[in-house]
């Protein structure tokens, strides 16, 4: 039977067929590997996925995390799931041999993680921010915190989280608080409080390493003068317990089964050496710690997107499985009332449904495979400039590889709910925990709205416009190379290329405003038209790699391609109408008149 959390034989064209990840073993760093380990790491990780992760994930969204004023009860799964997932080596996949990494592409690491959070998205996160927190540290930490933190989080027996968030500031990092007064042993000593921390508090590990936000007495104002600091649950050279107090829990609509929580640093119920303050080691330099945790900050935003993806995938394929068992009603043209009823996946109007769900979630994994694979490019390009385009061009796809899944396959989770008509809003099936699980992900590292002020305010126009350059070229190549197939191609081609020169014309006619509120007053606009011109261009790649090949999985390919351009691509005309007439509808609007 075909598994209801994703689809192993989508998985397998995207990476074999569409970005030839083959290639990369005839570089040094993965020259180890072959097919046959990847095929067999992938197959590994759908069966702890199938077995550990995802029979117990109705159970974690049921029986949330309790807080009994002294410790945090979690169901005895999780921590079962986590011990397999971290035996398999998963936490190291894609590190170096030299910290007890397998030394995977990042694309294969991507390919691989979307198979636990279809399967457990609430238990998935705990190893999901422990990865990017090694990342994290392996960048800008020294030899010492690598071997005191990353080694133990790479064997499972610690934990990560980030916390940014603090109940006054939100986004707003530059009115974070949280203050770290030097010590004379070059330590810190923290005082403060974090909100919305993920993994926050548990025992399902050793130590929790927490990587914090604070700032340093004297230094600048805003997001100048934060630093980053590593702060364990527990002092790991004495083996105290740290200051690190958990306040209380958050309770979500979706990833139940992830602790939420609102954590005190410094309130002086631990007194580790004798005296209050949480106990924190300085990462980097002073006041540059905002930018250090940009790199674990966009690894969590394009894994929110996977994450958004694969929600919303599983949702598609319980929904598609649905609809060929259930038989209702019969073909419009039936004229005897006593004929067998048909499955409802006869029906036009569910196929639409069904049609737009296949488009938003594998256009989705596509797009988020690609981002893997210019990581990858980033690290073991041939050429310098073959690893700078590929930094130039993550960067530029990052929010959207964030927040278009976010939207669109919510939206799939949403007509999955649709085509089991009733029965898909009671919790006796699972897709209303798709939809609430997939919920969260709008928000999670950064709304829409800051998104596409990153895109359009940052990333677009950074190095005087080569990020909107790059990504106008990309996007043409591909249309291009499709008008050199001819027929159905070429058209698509032609189609997509006319979306790139308006979203050129547009970003223009934005910034020529003169005053930057106007140009940034419709960047989530901006985002989600730029977003689908994006997709049009992935599922355009989709279908030349599909191009020439026979059979049904290769036909729904081309049908629903044909589905993104005709009745998704089309939505971006009136939002690039919009953009060009810099509208101030919503900036114009006074706060009085709500």
């Amino acid at each position: 039977m075909a598994s209801l959390l994703l689809s192993r034989r989508d998985l397998d064209f995207l990476l074999y067929e569409w970005l030839d990840v083959e290639s990369l073993n005839q570089r040094p760093r993965h020259a180890e590997h072959s097919r046959e380990t990847f095929d067999g790491v992938l197959a590994l990780a759908e069966q702890i996925a199938t077995e550990h992760f995802a029979p117990h994930n109705r159970r974690s969204d049921a029986e949330e995390p309790r807080f009994d004023g002294e410790r945090v009860h979690l169901i005895p799964e999780i921590g079962s799931a986590l011990e397999v997932f971290a035996s398999a080596g998963l936490l190291g996949g894609t590190l170096d041999e030299q910290v007890g990494g397998l030394q995977l592409p990042t694309v294969i690491g991507n390919a691989v993680f979307a198979w636990f959070q279809a399967a457990n998205v609430g238990t998935s996160s705990y190893p999901f921010l422990t990865i990017a927190g090694i990342n994290l540290l392996l960048e800008h930490g020294t030899a010492e915190q690598v071997d005191t933190y990353v080694r133990p989080m790479v064997d499972g027996r610690f934990f990560g989280t980030m916390c940014l968030s603090e109940p006054q500031a939100g986004s707003s990092l530059s009115d974070v608080t949280t203050k770290a007064v030097p010590q004379e042993d070059g330590s810190y000593r923290l005082f403060g409080n974090k909100m919305w921390i993920s993994a926050g508090d548990h025992e399902l590990t050793e130590n929790i390493v927490h990587l914090v936000l604070a700032k340093v007495p004297g230094g600048p104002a805003g997001v100048k003068g934060i630093s980053l600091f590593v702060v364990p649950k527990t002092v790991v050279e004495t083996g105290e317990r740290n200051d690190v107090v958990l306040a209380g829990l958050n309770h979500k609509m979706g990833f139940r089964g992830t602790v939420n929580t609102l954590l005190n640093f410094g309130e002086g119920k631990h007194t580790p050496g004798g005296q209050a303050g949480a106990v924190g080691y300085l990462v980097g330099e002073q006041h540059r710690g905002l930018s250090y945790m940009f790199h674990m900050m966009n690894e969590a935003r394009v894994g929110v997107g996977l994450g958004a993806t694969a929600l919303g995938y599983t949702g598609y394929l319980h929904a598609l499985d649905y609809a060929k068992g259930r038989p209702q009603g019969r073909p419009i043209g039936a004229k005897d009332p006593t004929s067998p009823q048909v499955p409802i996946i006869e029906h036009a109007d569910v196929k639409r449904m069904l049609l737009a769900q296949k488009a938003y979630v594998e256009g989705a994994l596509a797009l988020n495979l690609y981002c893997g694979r210019l990581l990858d490019e980033q690290k073991t390009g041939e050429t310098e400039q073959a690893r700078t385009s590929a930094l130039l061009l993550l960067d530029v796809l990052t929010p959207i590889a964030k927040s278009w899944p976010s939207q669109w396959c919510l939206e799939a989770n949403s007509l999955a709910i649709q085509v089991l008509g009733g029965y898909g809003y009671t919790r006796e099936y699972p897709v209303e925990q798709f939809y609430r699980d997939n919920r969260l992900n709008p928000i999670h590292e950064g709304t829409h709205g800051i998104q596409g002020l990153d895109l359009l305010g940052r990333k677009v126009v950074m190095q005087g416009g080569a990020g909107l350059q790059l990504l106008a070229t990309t996007l043409s190549a591909t249309a291009a190379r499709a008008a050199e197939r001819g027929g159905e191609l070429a058209v698509l081609g032609a189609q997509l290329g006319d979306a790139v020169e308006r979203v050129v014309k547009a970003t223009s006619a934005v910034w020529s405003a003169g005053d930057v509120e106007v140009s940034l007053a419709n960047a989530s606009v901006y985002l989600e038209a730029v977003g689908h011109v994006v997709l049009a261009w992935v599922w355009l790649e989709q279908l030349l790699a599909a191009d020439g090949k026979a059979g049904d999985f290769y036909e729904g390919k081309r049908q629903a391609g044909r589905y993104f351009f005709r009745c998704e691509l089309p939505r971006t005309g009136p939002q690039l109408d919009l953009l060009e007439a810099l509208d101030t509808t919503s900036l114009d609007t006074a706060v009085a008149w709500f």
